[in-house]
C-alpha cells in the first residue's frame, strides 16, 4: 500500500509542473504587439518567468501600472544579464504581446534599458 501511495505522490509531483504553465498564446495576443515606456517598479527574478513591473504614464498625465512577464531568469543570465541590469527607478522601453483580456499585463518581447541595451526574451522567437 505504501508503495501505491508513494508512486502516486511521485506521479503527481511530476504532472504538476507541466499543470502550472501556459502557453503564451492562452493569455497574450500574439498576433499584435504594443511598445510603451515606463519606470521599474518591482522585479521578480524568479522562476518560472522574471516579472517586471513598470509605471506607465499616458499621453493624459495619469499613471498605469504595468505587469510584464518575461523568460526565465535562466536565459537572462545565458545572455550576460542579471538582477542588477533592472534597476528600480529605470526608464525601460518594453514592446510586449499584450494581454488578451485587456489587462495592464505582457509578454515582454524586448526590453530597453535606458543605456540603449536591449534584452530579448523568449517571446522574440514567435516574431515572423
Amino acid at each position: 500500500m505504501k508503495q501505491i501511495l508513494g508512486a502516486l505522490v511521485g506521479l503527481g509531483m511530476l504532472v504538476a509542473p507541466v499543470v502550472a504553465h501556459h502557453a503564451s498564446a492562452a493569455e497574450y495576443d500574439i498576433s499584435r504587439t504594443a511598445i510603451m515606456q515606463g519606470k521599474v517598479t518591482k522585479v521578480e527574478w524568479v522562476n518560472p518567468h522574471v516579472r517586471i513591473y513598470i509605471d506607465v504614464t499616458g499621453a493624459d498625465g495619469k499613471v498605469v501600472p504595468w505587469e510584464v512577464e518575461t523568460g526565465a531568469p535562466g536565459g537572462f543570465t545565458r545572455n550576460g544579464y542579471g538582477k542588477k541590469d533592472l534597476k528600480l527607478g529605470e526608464t525601460i522601453t518594453v514592446k510586449v504581446y499584450p494581454a488578451k483580456d485587456g489587462e495592464n499585463a505582457g509578454d515582454a518581447v524586448e526590453i530597453t534599458l535606458s543605456d540603449g541595451r536591449k534584452m530579448l526574451t523568449q517571446a522574440a522567437d514567435r516574431i515572423n
